[in-house]
């Protein structure tokens, strides 16, 4: 299995382990995400409603990195769900980004209070196909409202909270038949999985850290592709420093039965999970 890359059907390479940008905003977006290109990630992560899409895109044509080696995701705020804001929208966010497209559009979150989800796909379609991004998605969808999804859009992914405490098995499940990939957010669990025994035992075992034993436990599972943040110069280079080690298929158990039901996000008007 290669534990870098996801390929699409469609011949699209996604690596497996990007950089995300939540809660990073002015100079200390631009700084990580320059400092997370120079590490060696290929993937960025970013959306509308994180307000540093500017800076994110500063960062990337400062890079020596050319704009072709990387794989850049935005997401659209939900209350631009509407066919037309997708578009006009999207166009404000390839301005801020200084890219004539997005490798990957998602919805962040469910917005058929805005919308309905037929109208908001079939606009990202509409873009896809125009080439303002090369695939879509969705954000935030439980398997039920992803495997609908399915029907109406080639939507590639679905970016939900998943760590060692939180499974998702079923939207993993719809994600490995339509031959998609689950995109884990808050991968490190805010932080949790630092003080965590199992994993602090592991780590001392590899001589690495918690938060790399739990990145790569995910990288060894098919079809995860996982976007740790950090605004910290250090553990964005160890966060990356994760394919010169290998986990045991008994250590990758001990780390499954960590799942506890735990989900840290999950604002007032959110999708009822799974």
């Amino acid at each position: 299995m290669d534990v870098t890359t996801f390929h699409l059907a469609d011949g699209t390479a996604v690596p497996r382990l990007g950089f995300g940008t939540f809660q990073l905003s002015g100079e200390e977006a631009y700084r990580s995400v320059a400092t997370a290109l120079d590490v060696g990630y290929r993937h960025i992560d970013t959306a509308q409603g994180y307000a540093n899409e500017a800076e994110v895109g500063r960062a990337l044509v400062s890079s020596s990195v050319d704009r072709d080696g990387v794989f850049l995701t935005t997401k659209l705020k939900p209350s631009n769900a509407t066919a037309g804001a997708v578009r006009s929208s999207t166009v404000d966010s390839l301005r801020a980004l200084s890219t004539d497209r997005v490798d990957l559009l998602l919805l962040h979150w469910p917005a058929e209070h805005v919308a309905p989800l037929a109208e908001t796909l079939e606009a990202m379609t509409s873009l896809r196909e125009d080439g303002l991004t090369r695939e879509i998605g969705v954000s935030n969808f439980p398997s039920r409202m992803l495997a609908r999804a399915y029907e109406l859009a080639p939507v590639v992914t679905d970016q939900v909270e998943h760590h060692p405490y939180l499974g998702v098995r079923k939207i993993e499940e719809v994600l490995r038949v339509r031959g998609g990939f689950l995109t884990a957010y808050s991968p490190l669990a805010q932080g949790a999985v630092v003080d965590d025994p199992v994993l602090q035992e592991l780590a001392i075992a590899h001589d690495v850290t918690p938060a790399q034993v739990t990145l790569r436990w995910m990288l060894q599972r098919p079809g995860i592709v996982t976007i740790p943040k950090s605004g910290t110069p250090e553990r964005i280079r160890t966060n990356f420093e994760v394919f010169d080690f290998e986990l045991s298929d008994d250590e990758m158990a001990r780390i499954d039965a960590l799942e506890r039901g735990e989900r840290l996000v999950d604002p007032d008007g959110g999708p009822d999970w799974d």
